[in-house]
Parts: C-alpha cells; sequence; structure tokens
C-alpha cells in the first residue's frame, strides 16, 4: 500500500450506488448536476453508500486501475468520504489516493478442485458444524502452527484491519504498512496464541486436519468455498486499486484513529 499524487482534474464521471434509497437519491441528484459516464469509460468512478458497496465496486473494477471516490450514503462508512453535492470536481482534483493490492485465495476443496478469489479485506476460514476446528498452519512453507483448535482463522490486509480481524481482536495496521495479520478466532489450543503480524511477501498455507469430521469453509470478502482440504493466501501485488480521499481524512488517518480509538 502507497500514496500516489493523483491526477488534476477528472472529467468524465461514473456513479455507482448501493440499493439504499438514499443512495439512489443522491445517484439522481449528482447525474443530473454533473452527467453519468459509463465505468469502463470514466476517469473516476464515484460510489454512493457503505462500506459493503466499496468493497463491491472495487472487486468489480479490480483490473481496471480507475479510481474510486466513495462518498457515504450507507450504513457502516469506513472507506467512504462525507457526502456533499457541491464541487465534487474540485474535490477530486485534490483528494489524495491510497492504493491497494488484494489477496488471492487458492482453495482446495474434498474432490481436489481449486477455487480461486480474491480479497480487499481478508481470507476466513471457519467451522461448519457445532465441533471446532483443528488447523494446520505453514508460513513460507515452514510448519509454524501444528494444530489450532478454534472456530477458524484469518489473514486481514492492513485496509481490511478494523474490519473483521479486529472485532475478533486482531491488531489494527498501519494502511502503508507491508503486513498482514493472521488472527485465530475463538482459539481454544494454544491459549496463548493471538496471532502474527506476517511480512505481506509471506505465503500462507492452512491445512485442514479431520476435514471429514471438523468440515471447514474458506472466505475470500464474500465468496464462499465449503469443505476445503488446504488453502493459500497471499497478497497479489500485481493489482494495484486506487481509493480516493479527502485530504486530511484519508484511510491513513482514520485508521490511526482507531487504534486511539476516537
Amino acid at each position: 500500500m502507497s500514496k500516489r499524487p493523483v491526477k488534476t482534474s477528472y472529467e468524465r464521471i461514473a456513479f455507482v450506488a448501493s440499493d439504499v434509497p438514499e443512495a439512489q437519491r443522491a445517484r439522481q441528484r449528482l447525474v443530473r448536476r454533473y452527467g453519468d459516464a459509463k465505468p469502463e469509460e470514466a476517469d473516476v468512478v464515484v460510489a454512493l453508500g457503505g462500506d459493503g458497496l466499496m468493497l463491491a465496486t472495487l472487486q468489480r473494477l479490480m483490473n481496471s486501475g480507475k479510481p474510486i471516490y466513495g462518498m457515504h450514503r450507507g450504513t457502516v462508512g469506513f472507506l467512504m468520504n462525507e457526502y456533499e453535492e457541491a464541487d465534487l470536481q474540485a474535490r477530486l482534483a485534490s483528494a489524495e489516493v491510497t492504493v491497494i493490492h488484494p489477496l488471492i485465495m487458492r482453495a482446495r476443496d474434498e474432490v481436489g478442485r481449486i477455487h480461486r478469489h480474491r480479497a480487499i479485506n481478508e481470507v476466513s476460514l471457519f467451522r461448519q458444524t457445532y465441533q471446532a476446528a483443528r488447523l494446520r498452519v505453514l508460513v513460507d512453507g515452514k510448519e509454524r502452527l501444528p494444530e489450532l483448535v478454534a472456530d477458524g482463522i484469518l489473514l486481514a490486509t492492513p485496509a481490511g484491519s478494523t474490519a473483521y480481524n479486529f472485532s475478533v481482536q486482531g491488531p489494527i495496521i498501519p494502511i502503508g504498512s507491508p503486513l498482514l495479520a493472521l488472527t485465530p478466532i475463538s482459539p481454544f489450543r494454544p491459549r496463548r496464541w493471538r496471532g502474527a503480524l506476517l511480512p505481506d511477501r509471506a505465503d500462507v498455507t492452512i491445512e485442514v486436519l479431520e476435514a471429514e469430521k471438523r468440515p471447514v469453509a474458506a472466505v475470500a470478502d464474500h465468496d464462499e468455498v465449503r469443505s476445503v482440504r488446504a488453502v493459500d493466501i497471499s497478497l497479489d501485488h500485481s493489482i494495484s486499486m486506487h481509493m480516493l480521499f479527502d485530504p486530511g481524512h484519508n484511510l491513513d488517518e482514520r485508521i490511526l484513529g482507531e487504534q486511539f480509538g476516537y
């Protein structure tokens, strides 16, 4: 993750909105005021909604290189700027860009099929039944945890470290840090293991022990694979996504604020 200067102006704006009526009304007003280009032809995409819409828009345009500027018209708006209709082009011109990269998950299921999905926030493994999962954790091919007994485990990016990772007591990572958070979900054994911070070049493999008796699902943001046997996770540095933030309200500042509880 890094910050780069943005272009000085955006002429063609594409507006996307969640299904929430408030977001749809905002889109209509903004389209009347600024026009509406197709996302593939636009200089910038403005997403109206909450963090769910922002993640969906980033996923949809992951390979396009289009900068995305979010305005909060939803529920949770950690990844969004404040909503304001006036002077949008000036705000876009002065915005700061944060470059983020997705995780790539390669999950092998019970019949040996490989499922590939990308995640912006985290890749998670969960128990599918009432029994705790038994997992083996390897980093760069070296066994680091022969057995984790828990509800599951997740690997989070800095952008995702304030989401599910934070709710299961994982560390908040500054957005520019070359780190990933490996965090257990309701761990039972080892009792004192609370996770690890890994280099963002690390390759993480999680193997499911007693997979038939204790089935496990793997989820990359919202893409789920059931009854996995092993999951490989790494950061895909070949894909760069550009998020735009108003000066003084960028993602670095918000994450720092979360660390101090404000």
